[in-house]
């Protein structure tokens, strides 16, 4: 995996930031692992694409995820913090492949990709948009009148546990109110933070640095992260 330079930050982020969330992910990892075609990155399951986003926080931003949600009920602040590396090892790639299927009721279905949550992108009613997951992902066709609550429910359960890195859920617990409850972690958005978050750090950066000294933008980022701390440190003097 490529470790992502100061430069390749404030480029990604560039390209990155009108594309839709999917666009997004497929980009940063696009550009972290060239060696891969982006057709190919496209099809990977959820839980691999997950996986490879979680294991690009870990090496270009640290294996610590800290942040924090309001309790439901009372409304308190709740502090918590994740390990990357643990979501990026609960991949298991040997069974949660592209050519991975299920049966349910005599009705097989692959794993989704992100090329299939593209087509369902524009649903904005989302039993609609699980339905229409669960029909783009049917290997053996039929429509949906054809298929019962039951049926429905039994394949999107069974496509949850063949790929459990396609949707992380956190439990929490409230030390105020008692309240217990889960949240959905979206790894490609809490990447997308961190090199944002990260590229509006550097613009600024360079900003200070280019006003004090003549510098281009190439010439600061070409500076150690010490160096660069160092220098802004006597400008903000």
């Amino acid at each position: 995996m490529k470790m992502l330079s100061n430069l390749d930050v404030l480029q990604l982020w560039e390209r990155g930031t009108s594309l839709h969330p999917l666009d997004r992910a497929l980009l940063t990892l696009a550009t972290t692992l060239p060696e891969q075609r982006s057709d190919e990155l496209a099809d990977w399951t959820l839980g691999r694409r997950n996986s490879a986003l979680a294991a690009v926080l870990h090496v270009c931003f640290g294996a610590k995820m800290e942040g924090w949600v309001a309790c439901p009920r009372c409304d308190e602040r709740l502090e918590f913090a994740l390990d990357a590396t643990a979501l990026e090892a609960a991949y298991d790639g040997d069974s949660q492949t592209g050519g991975t299927q299920i049966r349910v009721r005599e009705r097989g279905f692959r794993l989704p990709t992100s090329r299939d949550l593209a087509r369902i992108a524009g649903e904005s009613d989302p039993g609609t948009a699980a339905l229409r997951l669960l029909q783009i992902c049917c290997v053996d066709g039929g429509e949906a009148d054809g298929w019962t609550a039951e049926e429905l429910d039994e394949a999107g359960d069974e496509l949850a546990k063949a790929d459990p890195m396609a949707e992380t859920r956190v439990n929490l617990s409230c030390a105020e109110c008692g309240e217990q409850w889960e949240e959905t972690l979206d790894v490609a958005a809490w990447l997308w933070t961190e090199i944002e978050s990260q590229a509006r750090r550097l613009v600024g950066e360079v900003h200070l640095l280019a006003s004090a000294y003549g510098w281009s933008e190439a010439e600061v980022l070409s500076l150690s992260a010490q160096r660069r701390s160092l220098y802004l440190e006597m400008v903000q003097l």
